[in-house]
């Protein structure tokens, strides 16, 4: 049996160019040269140095990662930053005024609405939009909007009773 050696073939695969995008995020314009497969949440984490925002699954799981993109929730780990330039990102960084919490905030210490505090910063931006598109009718219904952020401490009833605390004081804003 004979053995024939082939010679390897190299191919050099370029690296893409990190791409330039703008985001504003918490009422600040920020400029960031990103590799095109950057998520959001590792723009947000990684390059901004906004670590409130958690990476939790990975996935688009847990909730754990939500910021509000153009007023709108969304998961950030499931999210290419470069998708989303030019666009207005808040994140739990960005909700006190002046020194003064969100009235969400408030209302989830208030309501002791969080034990090891790590799925808090998407639970909030989750009511917060939850609250914005009307979805605070009953406890069933901020359970139903609410569910796709997940707490394994099961603050859920404290968590239900945060937002409709604070939906009165939002429409205040």
């Amino acid at each position: 049996m004979t053995h024939t050696r082939t010679k390897a073939r190299t191919t050099t695969n370029p690296v893409p160019a990190k791409i330039s995008i703008a985001l504003e995020v918490n009422g600040r314009q920020r400029k960031l040269k990103v590799a095109p497969w950057t998520t959001l949440l590792d723009a947000l984490r990684d390059h901004l140095d906004l670590t409130g925002t958690k990476k939790g699954c990975d996935h688009g799981q847990c909730g754990a990662c939500t910021v509000l993109v153009d007023g709108r929730r969304v998961n950030s780990c499931l999210t290419l930053a470069v998708m989303k330039d030019g666009a207005e990102v808040t994140t739990i960084e960005g909700l006190a005024r002046d020194g003064a919490l969100h009235p969400l905030q408030q209302a989830f210490i208030d309501h002791d609405a969080f034990q090891c505090g790590y799925c808090t910063p998407g639970q909030i931006m989750s009511a917060i939009a939850c609250v914005q598109e009307g979805h605070t009718q009953s406890d069933g219904d901020i359970r139903e909007y609410m569910s796709g952020n997940l707490c394994r401490c099961a603050a859920y009833p404290n968590i239900v009773a945060a937002i409709n605390h604070a939906k009165l004081s939002m429409k205040e804003l």
